[in-house]
């Protein structure tokens, strides 16, 4: 099995919140895991605003985007998937950077790890499975 991990998965399981365990365990059993080179940038930002808005210190926010970013196997640079991320945004009104994830899936016929509820309608939409 491929998985696609987004990015508010990654942070679900490097803060271990209530879904961290799922999605570990299918990232542990899964044969790939895959995510567009998009996900270290937002990450970083999440955790950005952790140290700004929540006052988590810097080295542990530091420390969880390393955790995220080791979390898929293979990235996939944005240049070869967003033309067809723009043309599927466009198609569903949903925004590109979701859709870069939505086509990294469904070119894998991989499932989607995803918490972003919008996002998981979008992948039910095109016949990607997503796990929430």
């Amino acid at each position: 099995m491929i998985a696609v991990l987004d990015t508010s998965a990654a942070v679900e399981i490097v803060l271990q919140r209530k879904s961290s365990a799922k999605f570990s365990q299918i990232i542990m059993q899964a044969d790939l895991v895959l995510a567009p080179t998009l996900l270290i940038a937002e990450a970083a930002n999440v955790f950005w605003k952790y140290q700004k808005l929540a006052d988590y210190p810097y080295a542990h926010c530091e420390k969880m985007i390393e955790q995220a970013i080791a979390l898929p196997d293979e990235y996939i640079n944005e240049h070869e998937l967003y033309l067809e991320a723009f043309k599927l945004g466009c198609e569903l009104n949903h925004p590109v950077y979701d859709a870069l994830f939505l086509v990294l899936a469904r070119r894998n016929n991989a499932q989607l790890l995803t918490m972003d509820k919008k996002l998981i309608v979008a992948a039910n939409k095109i016949g990607v499975e997503s796990l929430n």
